[in-house]
């Protein structure tokens, strides 16, 4: 596909539409600022979400980010500071398709309630902070673009002013995340203390030139600081152990906004883990200096995260709470990409975490936006209030039931074909530790069947337990769960492609 020539700061286009509809929603609020008109606002976010998303693939299909590819290649901007490359571009396309399904999806559920162009110009926000952080280079940048994905998503959890749970879940979510900024702030002090640099490429120069000089005077230093980065990136994957504030925080927020984070967020949480640690700290010579293999951290946070997550999900009598705890699950799943990486490579089950982390931005963001429907119809939280559901509203239901299912890794669906793929990662890895590894991924998306079918039983099976009368079919809300249900099945035949792209991707930001 051809490009026109753009000067290289247009590389972050993505990015900048985003923020750059943000700024139009205040303008818009400025004039206006008792503005409710629903159509203006929720169209607006729709529009700069799908320009920022139509701009990332015509730029992943163009070669922007790909090596070799004459005139464009990886574009690094400010000095490397941010970097263009095509695990960017990928992951800005995951944060696009949320934010766009889920402005979609308010326009029903903000119906009533105040702060409608703060709303909207709070999600755009922080998906210009994901975005930024999918391109973030430095230890600086990614601190920043951390920062600015977590402000207004503290501020979305508890926009519902008159909700207990939603300001009980955003000051949770607040303490916690400012607790855990702290840790990473203190591990990114360390690491430059023991190295010099903040850029990841001038980290991993010096480690090798360390290591080549025998000198290992400050590996404890660095130890420390790459584990407490660690825990950054735990707090904002909802790993464990910062993963307390999850259930707390999606229970008691507007339920497109738990969808937003559970989905967005977690995905831009991973990129800058996956771009830190495979440019920042090359296995061997890390390992030399600090003593152990960093991988290994990984390899026991994968499984205790999902295991974590499953069981605790499998408990729940709340089906919001339940969705949350399984995501946690699921970024245990995600955390095999990292966990598999090899001094030799791991392009396969990274990019196999890649492709989860695009296929769960359908399915997860659809379940989520369910209970933001049935929130709208009134029903209650638990599995006995979904009873019977399907008898008034069969679509809505049959697309849970595609999401429930592909979640839980039935076959045919996406979900299927990312866990096989980081299955059989995991195995061509070879080592005892991933077969642990893809042991505990079997177990556990067995585990998860009980709990997702359970529900799939209470809408489709179980006897209302009042009688309700027809149910409304709220525009936005039933376009956005029907779309993501139709992509979580369409993404079947694409799964070659993505695929492609997604180890391609991961190959890419390998090599570097």
């Amino acid at each position: 596909m051809a490009l026109v020539e753009l000067p290289e700061w247009a590389a972050l286009a993505p990015a900048l539409l985003l923020v750059a509809t943000a700024m139009v929603l205040f303008i818009i609020d400025s004039i206006n600022p008792r503005s409710t008109n629903r159509e203006l606002l929720a169209g607006t976010a729709v529009v700069g979400s799908l320009a920022s998303l139509g701009v990332a693939v015509w730029f992943i299909f163009a070669g922007v980010g790909q090596p070799g590819t004459d005139g464009f290649g990886v574009i690094e901007l400010f000095d490397g500071q941010l970097v263009v490359d095509q695990m960017a571009l990928f992951f800005m396309i995951v944060v696009a398709i949320v934010t766009a399904l889920v402005s979609v999806a308010s326009y029903d559920y903000m119906d009533g309630h105040s702060y409608q162009a703060e709303y909207y110009s709070l999600v755009l926000l922080a998906a210009t902070g994901m975005a930024t952080m999918a391109a973030a280079n430095s230890l600086v940048t990614i601190f920043i673009a951390m920062e600015l994905a977590s402000l207004p998503s503290y501020a979305l959890v508890s926009i519902l002013k008159d909700n207990r749970g939603s300001i009980e879940g955003g000051l949770k979510y607040f303490l916690i995340g400012a607790l855990s900024s702290a840790i990473m702030l203190y591990g990114i002090s360390l690491i430059y203390g023991a190295t010099g640099h903040l850029q990841l490429d001038a980290i991993a120069a010096e480690l090798e030139a360390l290591s080549a000089d025998g000198d290992a005077g400050y590996g404890g230093l660095l130890g420390l600081g790459i584990l407490m980065l660690i825990g950054g990136f735990a707090f904002k994957t909802a790993s464990v152990p910062f993963h307390f504030w999850a259930p707390e925080a999606y229970e008691g927020g507007p339920a497109p906004i738990s969808a937003f984070l559970s989905s967005a967020s977690k995905a831009a949480g991973f990129v800058i883990a996956f771009r830190v640690f495979t440019t920042a700290f090359p296995i061997d010579v890390t390992g030399e200096l600090i003593g152990i293999d960093w991988t290994l951290a990984f390899v026991i946070l994968a499984i205790v995260t999902m295991t974590v997550g499953n069981f605790a999900a499998a408990t729940q009598n709340n089906v919001k709470r339940m969705l949350a705890y399984s995501s946690i699950g699921h970024a245990g799943y995600a955390l095999i990409g990292l966990a598999g990486l090899t001094v030799g490579g791991g392009e396969l089950v990274m990019g196999a975490a890649m492709m989860h982390l695009l296929v769960y931005g359908f399915m997860n963001t659809g379940a989520f936006l369910f209970v933001a429907l049935a929130e709208h119809w009134g029903v209650g939280r638990t599995f006995e209030d979904y009873n019977g559901l399907a008898r008034r509203a069969p679509v809505a239901c049959f697309a849970l039931a595609i999401f429930m299912f592909s979640l839980a890794g039935i076959p045919p669906l996406g979900g299927f074909w990312s866990k096989y793929f980081l299955f059989v990662g995991a195995i061509s890895v070879g080592t005892t530790a991933m077969l642990l590894v893809a042991a505990a991924l079997v177990v556990n998306s067995a585990l998860s069947l009980y709990y997702y079918s359970r529900l799939v039983k209470a809408v489709w099976i179980e006897e209302p337990v009042v009688e309700r009368d027809a149910l409304s079919q709220p525009t936005g809300l039933y376009a956005a769960i029907v779309f993501a249900a139709v992509m979580t099945v369409v993404l079947l035949p694409g799964f070659g492609p993505v695929v492609d792209i997604a180890v391609e991707a991961a190959s890419v930001v390998l090599a570097s």
